[in-house]
């Protein structure tokens, strides 16, 4: 078990990323030191939603350059840090190369991180931000899981770089960061393992795929028909605590699903839809799972014939007894998690009511 200090610093990396600038919020607010890597720290607009959350927090921020595959680039920010939170990997919809874009920066990135953590006598625990990705690579799979559902004790085993490349580089970025911890005795490693992360982040014009599908579904893009993708879904500020939880519980150990609600787009377009009215063009018919997936792969490349089949109208069930008992999380309910993100979008101007 691992008592971390809470008046030394915690490195949390990927600092200006969606999941990192919320962690980096709540250590801020409660008065913590963060190193936090970023990719340019000369990039003051990059670093200003972080900027005005330390200027009103009695937390401070100093930030450090890193790149993921560079193998020298953590150890200066880890020094003096107890606790480390690994954030940073890209989590990309459409790429040219899966190898390089993907798999590449995750696994060489966790290794680098981790790799400096054995250097760095200060470093007692790693938080890993993996992903339910590491255990599934399809609603598919789910079926033939013991119990019909995710676990932490299963581990995604369908996944290539032809199909679902993210979800393979998450599952060796886990597996490469389980390796690395066991041969040593120094740090112990905790993972948490989320499904997919809505709610409101720091910064409202934050780029990635939780402010894509949440724009999607509110901007006309499904308009015209729901594809019954079936999801897990969990609040930021939720995955966030945790976290920071499992950094300074000593006896927090192993993986932890982080997923507080088995849905889907259908039911994330009706939330929204009661809440907001028509002042927006929600969907409100489900496409017929042939339409998606004979038009699918013209509409969009990575909604793939195998992807479809493997999916849509395939329900998702996550067990997250584990993450309730040794991390105390108490789940936000969905419709808040939606509104308030939908909101922050709004008021963003990023989604625009009809004329």
């Amino acid at each position: 078990m691992t008592a971390i200090n809470p008046d030394a610093p915690i490195l949390v990396t990927g600092g200006t990323g969606y999941l990192a600038g919320v962690i980096i919020a709540q250590l801020l607010a409660a008065g913590h030191v963060v190193h936090a890597t970023v990719r340019d720290p000369n990039r003051q607009d990059r670093l200003a939603a972080l900027e005005a959350l330390a200027e009103a927090s009695p937390g401070s921020i100093r930030y450090f350059r890193a790149d993921l595959q560079d193998p020298d680039a953590f150890a200066p920010a880890m020094a003096g840090c107890q606790l480390v939170i690994h954030t940073a990997s890209p989590f990309i919809a459409h790429v040219a190369d899966p190898q390089r874009d993907l798999v590449d920066p995750a696994v060489e990135g966790t290794r680098n991180v981790l790799t400096a953590a054995n250097t760095t006598a200060s470093v007692k625990r790693v938080v890993l931000t993996s992903s339910c990705a590491a255990i599934y690579g399809d609603n598919a799979d789910i079926a033939s899981m013991p119990g019909g559902k995710l676990t932490e004790a299963v581990w995604n085993t369908s996944s290539t770089l032809r199909h679902q490349a993210y979800s393979l580089s998450k599952t060796l970025a886990e597996n490469v960061a389980w390796d690395l911890a066991g041969d040593q005795s120094r740090w112990d490693l905790v993972t948490i393992n989320p499904s997919l992360i809505l709610g409101p982040g720091i910064d409202p014009m934050t780029a990635g795929e939780s402010y894509a599908l949440l724009t999607q579904i509110g901007d006309g893009t499904m308009a015209s028909g729901i594809p019954d993708f079936r999801i897990g879904t969990v609040d930021v500020r939720d995955v966030a605590a945790a976290h920071i939880t499992a950094g300074f519980t000593p006896q927090a150990a192993g993986r932890h699903i982080l997923s507080g609600h088995n849905t889907g787009f259908v039911e994330m377009s009706a939330i929204l839809r009661d809440h907001f009215g028509d002042s927006y063009r929600f969907g409100r018919t489900i496409l017929p799972k042939f339409l998606v997936w004979l038009a699918g792969p013209m509409i969009n490349p990575a909604l793939t014939r195998k992807m479809v089949s493997r999916n849509v109208g395939i329900a998702f069930i996550a067990d997250n007894a584990k993450s309730r008992s040794a991390l105390g999380v108490d789940y936000r309910p969905l419709a808040t998690t939606l509104t308030e993100h939908f909101r922050q979008l709004i008021e963003a101007g990023r989604i625009k009511p009809r004329r």
